[in-house]
């Protein structure tokens, strides 16, 4: 029940925060203050009725659909580089072109990637302390997603999918030295990923110093700082911020908590990572109770995709990390993060009900 409240109160909140942070752009730009929050309304709506089918469908079932949504989901990846079909934006190809609605893929692939690996897991756990016949294929499966992410510019999405199947094979009984091994075969590549893309080096060097170019690259963080400090410790007061106002990039989106903190302060923002906190423990609880290897594969997966890409955000938009194109789940604007989140908060949820208590 814990699950589920915080998932519901999390994502009402959220409509409201993108109300409160588009409404000024939206009315200059659509010439409709409430443009944003029609969408996400509806997108929250289709996320609540996706969670309530999930919720009703015995998770068991993914079992069966694995294999084939995990291929599906590949080909989705492939056709963001069709003419006519995949959409662009500030140079990344990310989305799939639909009547008034692009759908991000690669939002899909995390949770397809967590059923495959649960059904994978379950069947192959015994082999999983061997490299070759264990370790090495899921690695290899795993690069050709990240191949096709990183090709599409959406290193936050290929990241996020790397670390949440490292931390599900660790749960099933990796060894850590095949798991540091393969980091240190894996950070040359990741140095000339950075080092070879002028846009990532200038969000390295305005993560180090943003101060050093602070109308470009480092604008955007250092009007973070100044929206989460102007809130102080109560804040200015829901729809009274002012970054908001063509100051603060992305405001709607990925920085939403920027908006957040200078409202409601730093206590609304502790608030939100509490909840967080609660959902992801509370998740974990799930994964551990669950009735079998798949369940419990499964469970772990979702909590820690949901509590790594708040992770991400928070430290981002804090300016622990770089900058990168993830979303604070379920208040972020963007239909296909937040459908989906639902939807797999759904899948979690059918599992905590083959579960001893209630999460």
């Amino acid at each position: 029940m814990i699950v589920l409240m915080m998932a519901v109160i999390l994502t009402c909140f959220g409509v409201v925060m993108v109300y409160s942070a588009s409404s000024v752009m939206a009315a200059k730009k659509f010439h409709d203050g409430f443009f944003f929050l029609k969408r996400q309304s509806l997108y929250a709506l289709i996320g609540f009725i996706g969670m309530g089918l999930a919720m009703h469908v015995d998770y068991h079932v993914w079992k069966k659909w694995a294999v084939p949504l995990f291929l599906g989901t590949f080909f989705l990846l492939l056709l963001v580089f069709v003419p006519g079909i995949g959409g662009t934006a500030k140079g990344a190809s990310r989305w799939i072109r639909l009547p008034g609605f692009n759908f991000q893929p690669s939002e899909l692939a995390k949770v397809a990637l967590i059923m495959y690996m649960a059904y994978s897991l379950e069947k192959r756990q015994e082999k999983l302390k061997q490299f070759t016949s264990g370790f090495l294929p899921y690695m290899l499966i795993l690069g050709m997603f990240i191949a096709v992410l990183l090709a599409q510019h959406d290193m936050g999405a290929a990241l996020t999918m790397l670390v949440v199947a490292i931390v599900m094979l660790f749960a099933a009984g990796t060894k850590v030295q095949y798991i540091l091994g393969m980091g240190l075969v894996a950070l040359p590549g990741v140095c000339y990923l950075v080092f070879t893309k002028a846009y990532r080096m200038r969000r390295i060097t305005a993560f180090l110093d943003p101060w050093q170019d602070p109308t470009d690259a480092g604008f955007q963080i250092i009007q973070s700082w100044l929206a989460l400090g102007t809130g102080g410790f109560f804040g200015q007061g829901l729809g009274e911020g002012k970054q908001k106002l063509f100051y603060l990039p992305e405001a709607h989106t990925d920085f939403i908590l920027s908006v957040l903190g200078e409202e409601m302060g730093f206590i609304g923002v502790i608030v939100i990572a509490s909840m967080f906190l609660l959902l992801v423990q509370r998740s974990i609880r799930v994964a551990i109770a669950a009735e079998d290897s798949f369940g419990r594969f499964l469970a772990f997966g979702i909590a820690s995709l949901l509590g790594l890409e708040a992770f991400i955000n928070m430290s981002v938009v804090t300016g622990l990390l770089p900058t990168k194109g993830i979303a604070l789940p379920f208040l972020s604007y963007g239909g296909s993060s937040l459908i989906i989140s639902l939807c797999a908060v759904g899948v979690l949820l059918n599992v905590s009900t083959r579960m001893r208590g209630t999460p």
